[in-house]
């Protein structure tokens, strides 16, 4: 059953309105697009320069410079989400999206035996609402949490969202500590009063008992790009187009170059201090080939056409992400967000929310963000769940035991089993 409902905390949030938008699916990199629909854009011109110095870039240099590039970058200076920007996440529709995850949070934290302190890690936080939901979560379960020291900790290259994000989670009264030079760039407190801190790296994140959150993250993690050739797989790269000058095109590179995987940095660290973390995204389990494709206004964009005013996006490879997690960690799934969400007991919850709405519109929008989440033909089987978990926790023992600590018993993860509360 659902923790939530059995705890009574039924208090009504703004409900996300539904908007009508385009999921991220089929693939559309054609670089065939007219002269006259390619605009010029800054970072297209930084892109010429780049390869007229030094030759033809990999896709994975290519989505780096568009997406994060610290002057021209797509993601580093604007609100790309919601129904103004160019696409939209699960927690921008329901509350009860972040809820959920917020009770998977808790669950394992008691199923490993209730480490006196944990940091919750969110890789790509958006503008802060799906973190916001469960912190709010939290706090309507701070009994359960009262003797646990919670930190959080946020990963965001972009300027404009972590701005976003600040005025979404944090205490206006407190004023924000601000150091552009350093690992940690802004420090405040949450609404609830648990330390908030952002970085531009993982890598900066103090290696220490965490949980860790990546709702679609990894597909925006620069890829490369491969193609099979009568002499073996070739990297395609991007040049520009010598019948264009102001165009550009895939070419084929003459050998291969290895791809690089974020995943090690997670698998080491919770392998070396415990906890888990969650991944929330669109993928395969090596089942697709290319995906590479952008996404401007909710329509699906051309990768190669006006650089810097698109998202780009690549679905995850989940099995990729668990052979590369080199068996230091064990991973569970990817499960359909369908089945995860209702094992979480989203059907609970729904009906909780609803017999406490009394506008008819309020119930509407619940459930039209209930079929978002969890329609098939919408995010229900597009979306998937994939977690990556201490070996010991599938086998009962904790990571770091305390005399503070209670002994766990071996019990099913949340989410990829129905969830039981003791």
């Amino acid at each position: 059953m659902s923790v939530l409902a059995a705890s009574g905390a039924g208090r009504l949030c703004a409900v996300r309105a539904v908007l009508p938008c385009l999921w991220r699916g089929k693939y559309f990199s054609s670089g065939n697009e007219p002269a006259e629909n390619n605009p010029v854009t800054p970072m297209l011109r930084h892109l010429m320069y780049k390869i007229k110095s030094t030759g033809p870039i990999t896709v994975a240099e290519y989505m780096k410079e568009v997406l994060t590039n610290p002057a021209k970058g797509y993601y580093v200076n604007r609100d790309m989400l919601g129904e103004k920007g160019d696409f939209i996440t699960s927690p921008e529709i329901s509350q009860i999206f972040g809820e959920l995850l917020g009770i998977w949070f808790i669950s394992e934290w008691i199923a490993t035996g209730k480490n006196a302190a944990f940091q919750l890690v969110e890789l790509g936080p958006g503008r802060g609402t799906l973190l916001g939901d469960i912190l709010r979560v939290f706090s309507q379960l701070a009994s359960v949490l009262k003797n646990c020291d919670i930190s959080i900790h946020l990963v965001e290259v972009s300027q404009k969202l972590s701005e976003i994000q600040a005025l979404t989670l944090t205490e206006e009264k407190v004023l924000l500590e601000r150091n552009a030079g350093s690992p940690v760039y802004m420090k405040g407190v949450t609404k609830s009063g648990i330390p908030i801190s952002w970085y531009r790296d993982l890598q900066d994140v103090p290696k220490e008992y965490s949980f860790y959150l990546a709702h679609e993250f990894f597909d925006v993690l620069p890829v490369h790009k491969f193609q099979k050739t009568p002499r073996g797989w070739r990297e395609v790269l991007i040049d520009i187009d010598p019948q264009v000058s102001d165009k550009l095109r895939f070419v084929l590179a003459p050998c291969a170059t290895p791809a690089e995987a974020f995943i090690q940095e997670l698998s080491q660290r919770i392998s070396l201090t415990g906890g888990a973390a969650l991944i929330a995204d669109y993928g395969h389990d090596g089942t697709k080939t290319d995906t590479f494709r952008g996404f401007c206004g909710h329509r699906l964009h051309d990768v190669l056409i006006a650089p810097g005013t698109a998202d780009l996006t690549a679905d995850v490879d989940f099995s990729y992400l668990r052979r590369m997690s080199q068996g230091k960690v064990a991973s569970l799934g990817p499960i359909k967000q369908q089945t995860f969400l209702r094992n979480m007991g989203i059907d609970v919850r729904l009906k909780v929310l609803l017999d406490k709405a009394d506008e008819p519109s309020l119930r509407q929008q619940l459930l039209q963000g209930y079929d978002m989440l969890m329609n098939p033909t919408k995010m229900g089987e597009r979306f998937n769940f994939f977690a990556l978990i201490p070996h010991q926790r599938l086998h009962g023992r904790n990571h770091q035991m305390n005399a503070c600590q209670s002994k766990p018993s071996p019990s099913p993860v949340a989410g990829f089993g129905e969830l039981v509360w003791r």
